[in-house]
């Protein structure tokens, strides 16, 4: 009984981790497209830098919307 119980929670765990990779991963990918095809006169990496505040909102934002699609998406 207790090792099919720690094996169920590792592979949820395992499992939980390939998702949150994935995510992170659709979510960079994602930024990145728009940033190079929609806002082709904006570059967010430089605007960080300088510390505008309205870019870190905006890339952020785009973030959170990427993850609660794909959370979603998981779900079924």
């Amino acid at each position: 009984m207790q090792s099919e119980f720690l094996t169920a929670t590792l592979f949820n765990l395992g499992l939980n981790l390939l998702y949150t990779l994935l995510a992170l991963l659709i979510g960079l990918i994602a930024l990145l497209v728009i940033d190079k095809k929609l806002l082709k006169h904006v570059d967010i990496e430089q605007e960080l830098k300088k510390g505008n505040m309205a870019v870190a909102t905006f890339a952020s934002t785009i973030l959170i919307f990427v993850a609660l699609i794909i959370s979603f998406g998981l779900k079924g």
